[in-house]
């Protein structure tokens, strides 16, 4: 006897959700999108004019490279911070364990803006990280952090690393004992055992920590306008120069879905990636 996964009542619970989803998101959307192809601020008609202006200015290029390099370079880091601290919180036990969950929450529990003016105050002239490399004779005078590419790369990594950790834990969590038990019964040593077994079976739970933390670093605009101090640009920092400051929405629109379209090529990607490991594994 063959069960239907959905009777048509159940079905139309969904309703109220789709219709939330399309007006409030499709249908935005749909809009940004149509207003990109304006030639100018009220003027009808379909234009390639705001795509062609954005890819003929050299500086906005460059934001766009800066973006992309911010989100890579942030993943990354993530990634190498975060494995480590997601292996050694699936291994401990007890109260050490609740500490590190308290640890590794604790940034989400406290507002982005908190956070951020506390690096702020790190990596300023006169911040924790000079003052520490000075008095340790590392440098002679303090190395300008704040505003610099690689203090907000350094702020960004600290706000996002959460977001790589859960999902590399929920993975590991999911790892059969035994299948450790078999590589060291037979002669699978440490490093072996984790190259061959661990972390392949880990990689949907990296592939979606990456996707993650990517997406939400190239659409921060916060944490980058605070440490940038406004002398670093990146693409939504440039919307809202466009769009809201010199009200040129068409061209704001048009930035925000060459961001959408890099941030889903990026998705694609990595997807793509997670189904081969997925086939690897099996």
């Amino acid at each position: 006897m063959t069960a239907k996964l959905f009777s048509p009542k159940e079905w139309q619970l969904t309703l109220p959700l789709a219709f939330f989803l399309h007006l409030f998101y499709i249908a935005p959307l749909a809009v940004l999108l149509a207003s990109s192809f304006q030639q100018a601020v009220g003027v009808p008609g379909f234009s390639l004019a705001q795509y062609g202006e954005f890819f003929r200015d050299s500086t906005n290029l460059k934001v766009l490279t800066d973006t992309f390099l911010l989100g890579l370079q942030v993943t990354l880091a993530c990634l190498f911070f975060g494995y480590p601290v997601a292996y050694v919180y699936n291994r401990v036990t007890g109260i050490w364990k609740s500490v590190m969950t308290f640890l590794i929450l604790l940034p989400l529990l406290t507002s982005a803006v908190v956070r951020t003016f506390g690096w702020v105050v790190i990596l300023g002239k006169q911040g924790l990280i000079n003052s520490a490399l000075q008095g340790l004779g590392i440098i002679p005078e303090p190395v300008k952090l704040l505003f610099t590419h690689h203090g907000v790369t350094i702020a960004m990594t600290q706000i996002q690393l959460p977001l790589m950790i859960l999902p590399i834990v929920a993975s590991l969590s999911q790892i059969d004992s035994r299948l450790l038990a078999a590589s060291a019964s037979l002669g699978g040593g440490a490093w072996r055992t984790f190259w061959k077994i661990v972390f392949p079976l880990t990689l949907p739970g990296i592939i979606s920590g990456c996707l993650l933390v990517f997406a939400i670093t190239v659409s921060s605009f916060v944490t980058p306008s605070i440490i940038g101090g406004g002398q670093i640009m990146y693409m939504p920092t440039l919307i809202y120069q466009q769009g809201v400051v010199l009200l040129n929405g068409p061209f704001a629109a048009a930035i925000s879905a060459i961001l959408l379209v890099m941030v889903l090529a990026v998705v694609v990607g990595l997807s793509i990636l997670g189904q081969k490991s997925r086939t690897y594994i099996r």
